[in-house]
């Protein structure tokens, strides 16, 4: 889709981008080919080449950056495809504050392997860690996960594309919090955590605080669906995105 995608080209609307794809301009590659024959809007020609231009060189060269500022958090989701194999999947739980001290655990899932960050452990190491990736995958983290976590961690900047699903669902029709919307497409939570919320792993991470080790084993199972899930969600609302959005017809 990212190779599909003309929206980022400055005069470049979804209705200048669907006229594109109808005239048979249907990736970066034919776009450079032909540009001339193709009507741009208010676009200018060379400003229009010039970015497709970078945006292949960017693609190319894994700058990941590049794609984050060109795509923004509404129409992120269209790198999916492309930046998976260096995508995280991220979801914190708090004490039930909103002060950097409240975040009590990080929750993250490479696809492969899950690992929870600890307060008083390893919390420390997060900044670190997410350098490593290109792409963050979150539910409503443009609003809650990403602000807590630069109030954290003081200084700390997130360059990756952010594919946030809680927006970019509610423009599939799917409103609603993350277990819900897992309900309604039929995701199921293990019967240790089914039924659980955020503000059960508040009260979770309060007995293990007061030394309930299995409380901790609970909290840490509610994290790991969390972000697990938050794959199995990233595929669906992509492959949903792409069909709604390029013309019938298109391969």
């Amino acid at each position: 889709m990212l190779t599909n995608t003309f929206l980022h080209i400055p005069g470049v609307g979804k209705r200048t981008e669907t006229n594109l794809w109808r005239a048979g301009c249907r990736d970066w590659k034919c776009f450079l080919e032909g540009i001339e024959n193709y009507r741009l809007g208010t676009a200018s020609r060379e400003t229009a080449r010039n970015v497709i231009q970078k945006s292949a060189e960017s693609l190319a060269n894994a700058e990941h950056q590049y794609f984050a500022k060109a795509l923004g958090v509404t129409e992120a989701w269209r790198a999916f495809h492309d930046f998976r194999d260096s995508c995280i999947y991220l979801d914190i739980e708090t004490n039930g504050g909103y002060d950097g001290e409240a975040v009590t655990v990080i929750g993250l899932y490479d696809g492969v392997e899950f690992r929870a960050l600890f307060r008083g452990e390893d919390l420390a190491e997060f900044p670190d860690i997410i350098s490593r990736y290109a792409m963050i995958v979150t539910f409503f983290g443009n609003g809650f996960d990403l602000p807590m976590l630069v109030r954290k961690f003081w200084g700390l900047r997130f360059d990756q594309i952010h594919i946030d699903l809680c927006p970019t669902l509610r423009r599939l029709g799917y409103r609603g919090g993350l277990k819900g919307i897992e309900r309604q497409l039929g995701i199921e939570r293990s019967p240790e955590t089914a039924g659980l919320t955020g503000w059960d792993a508040v009260r979770l991470w309060n007995r293990y605080v007061r030394g309930d080790e299995s409380a901790r084993d609970t909290l840490t199972a509610y994290n790991r669906e969390d972000v697990v899930n938050l794959e199995k969600l990233a595929e669906f609302t992509y492959a949903q995105m792409r069909h709604y959005t390029l013309p019938e017809g298109f391969a």
